[in-house]
Parts: structure tokens; C-alpha cells; sequence
């Protein structure tokens, strides 16, 4: 009885790893080499849930197809893969995915700590433009 897909198996037989050398040549990116390999050893929901991002994401990522800010996706995986930290002045020490997410965070009268952040985003070196 045919029961669909074997999972984690894809159609090509092309690895993860493969496919982001065949769409952005080799050597690979640091970076994104380690997204290929959490992809290829997971799969791509997990690879996306570890940056903020969704599989389908991951996958244009990997091949070559993502029409976002891909300096935004390489600080994401540095910071969630690499262990990439940098000093907010808030929060001390933090990984560099976690403070681009605080970036991005509304101001919250509500809560003193989200302001604080909300306020030290806006003049901190490490914001992205």
C-alpha cells in the first residue's frame, strides 16, 4: 500500500548542501553552509524554526531564489547557529538573532523593560538600517 512520500526524502536525491552549491557556487558561504547542513541533518521546518523563518524561506534560501534581505538572514544564522553575540545595552550579552528580533519589536508603554529596549534600539551600533 502506497502511504506518499517517504519523509525526508526528496525527489531530486540532491542533499541540501548540494543544492545551495549548484545555486551559489562553492566554496559556500560559511553561513549558509551551516543552514544546509541543519537542513540536511533535520529538515527544513526545523532549520527554519532555529533562524525565525519559515521552511519555504529556507528552501529559496538555500536555492539561490530569496528576494529578502539576505544580510538580515546570514546575521540570523550567525547568530542562532554560530553563537554570534554582540553587547546590547539593555540586555547585556546577547546573540545577534535574538537582537535582531528585539529590533523589531513594537514600543510597548505597557512594559518598562520593552521600552527600555524599544528606546536603546533606536541610537544602539549594532541596528540594522
Amino acid at each position: 500500500m502506497n502511504r506518499g512520500p517517504v519523509k525526508h526524502s526528496r525527489p531530486d536525491g540532491k542533499s541540501f548542501v548540494e543544492k545551495a552549491i549548484d545555486a551559489h557556487g562553492s566554496p559556500l558561504p560559511d553561513w549558509l553552509g551551516e543552514l544546509a547542513q541543519l537542513a540536511d541533518s533535520n529538515d527544513l521546518g526545523v532549520a527554519g524554526a532555529r533562524i525565525g523563518y519559515s521552511r519555504s524561506a529556507v528552501s529559496q534560501i538555500i536555492s539561490g531564489k530569496y528576494p529578502g534581505d539576505l544580510g538580515r538572514v546570514e546575521q540570523m544564522v550567525r547568530g542562532a547557529l554560530m553563537a554570534l553575540t554582540v553587547e546590547c545595552p539593555v540586555l547585556g550579552e546577547i546573540g545577534r538573532d535574538q537582537c535582531l528580533t528585539e529590533q523589531k519589536e513594537p514600543f510597548r508603554a505597557t512594559s518598562r523593560h520593552r521600552a527600555q529596549l524599544f528606546h536603546a534600539c533606536k541610537t544602539c551600533p549594532q541596528r540594522r538600517k
